[in-house]
């Protein structure tokens, strides 16, 4: 047997309607061996936790959802997110003792994986570890396959990108810059706008909150209209987006933070224009895109060591402080990609 520790670990408490609280989430403490049973046919992996992600997609699991891409939490259980992990143990051929990792782990001092074959095994950069919890995980590719796969994108077009500091938003509108697109943002606050313009190199970028009247907003920074929206936000803004869409445009639509906690989603007004203007609108999960990983990190990684994409992290320090962390995420207090620390390496 191996050595038996304690294992701190932020329990569900029960499903969720409206606006998610801290009070929806409790610390707790139980015990963990360090060591898997000596049989190895369960393919299971032991980990330690490093790094956890918080991502909005996170609210949809707190409720009783049917036929959802991704399973609800289970109340009374740990929360499950994406993460940063090193394995203590393995009987997984895929892992060894000792090798790094990103996937679905618990929000834990430590994990048993019991699939692991949904996890991505980190080879030694020198970049930071936290960046597989964003623009080298998840987020990452998110943006890439968003952008690139669905928005077949061409120099010269005109980009907007709401919810644009957030972790996927900010590499969109570096990639579409990199590509020689003109590119605004939608942020929240007036230090999201500065960084968007200052930090990530958008053309253009607005405080969402600021304007009584979002079509003519948009109006104003696309004068010729829109080729390319990615689509975070929902509701009144891509019924403002729909109106001043280009002929042929194309909206990927990666999320609709803003729908997450209403219990009745706001419709949509403007979709005809999707007939007259001819504009293809597609949804998308990036986990139908993770084939592509390797492809994503081949042009990621020399982009990044070079200096060509910046990321910024919000990262806040101890388990304790995860369920105000993944809570902050619905009223936009995080700048850049949420993290939460659970160990130093």
């Amino acid at each position: 047997m191996g050595e038996e520790v304690e294992n701190k670990q932020v329990i569900f408490k029960n499903y969720v309607t409206g606006f998610p609280k801290e009070s929806d989430m409790e610390l707790k403490t139980t015990r963990i061996q360090l060591k898997l049973p000596e049989d190895c046919s369960s393919g299971a992996i032991l980990v330690k936790n490093l790094f956890l992600s918080c991502d909005p997609y996170m609210r949809s699991r707190m409720s009783k959802i049917e036929g959802h891409y991704t399973e609800s939490l289970t109340p009374g259980s740990p929360v499950t997110g994406l993460g940063v992990a090193r394995v203590l143990d393995s009987c997984h051929p895929k892992f060894k003792q000792g090798d790094l990792l990103w996937g679905l782990t618990g929000w834990e001092e430590y994990s048993l994986i019991t699939a692991p074959d949904t996890c991505f095994r980190i080879e030694p950069t020198d970049v930071p570890l936290s960046y597989y919890t964003g623009i080298l995980g998840m987020p990452g590719m998110t943006a890439y396959a968003g952008f690139y796969e669905l928005c077949s994108p061409k120099k010269g077009e005109r980009v907007y990108i709401s919810a644009a500091s957030g972790a996927v938003g900010q590499l969109v509108g570096q990639f579409a810059k990199l590509l020689g697109c003109y590119v605004v943002g939608s942020a929240g606050t007036k230090e999201k706008v500065d960084l968007l313009k200052n930090k990530f190199g958008f053309d253009e970028a607005f405080n969402y909150k600021e304007e009584p009247d979002l079509v003519a907003a948009l109006k104003r920074y696309f004068p010729d209209g829109i080729d390319i929206y990615f689509e975070n936000v929902g509701g009144k803004m891509l019924d403002a987006v729909l109106l001043n869409m280009r002929v042929h445009g194309r909206i990927a639509v990666c999320g609709l933070i803003s729908q997450y906690n209403l219990e009745q989603h706001e419709g949509v007004k403007n979709l005809f224009c999707l007939i007259t203007k001819r504009v293809r609108m597609e949804g998308f999960l990036v986990l139908d895109y993770y084939h592509l990983y390797p492809k994503f990190l081949e042009m990621v990684l020399p982009q990044i060591k070079e200096g060509k994409i910046t990321y910024v992290e919000d990262i806040v320090e101890g388990l304790d402080k995860a369920p105000a962390a993944l809570i902050g995420l619905f009223s936009g207090k995080n700048v850049g990609k949420q993290v939460v620390v659970v160990a130093h390496e």
